[in-house]
């Protein structure tokens, strides 16, 4: 269940950080709303996955998943650039989720 939890905070994390691009510094109001409630909403799948997965592990699964999510949005649905440096630093971020996953005694 922990797991789940922490997948689901990560997946809210994207959509919080892409609708915080899409609120313009908090000047639009549903993208603003949507940006505070994914927040509140992936901080507390974060804080019940960290009742039984260690701090180190939960963190940064959450804040990776976040990144390469945010990422790839960006690539994707923003027109972002992409480097060979990006992908690699995408790639460092993935295999550092998977050694912190391999990792966990949880």
């Amino acid at each position: 269940m922990a797991w789940i939890a922490l997948l689901l905070a990560g997946l809210l994390e994207i959509v919080w950080a892409t609708a915080m691009k899409y609120s313009h510094g908090f000047t639009r109001l549903t993208p603003s709303v949507i940006t505070l409630t994914a927040m509140v909403a992936s901080f507390a799948l974060l804080a019940l996955a960290m009742r039984s997965l260690p701090l180190g592990t939960a963190y940064t699964i959450w804040t990776g998943i976040g990144a390469v999510g945010a990422f790839i949005v960006g690539i994707v649905a923003l027109g972002e650039a992409v480097t060979p440096m990006r992908i690699g630093a995408a790639v460092l971020i993935v295999s550092g989720i998977v050694l912190m996953k391999l990792s966990s005694s949880h």
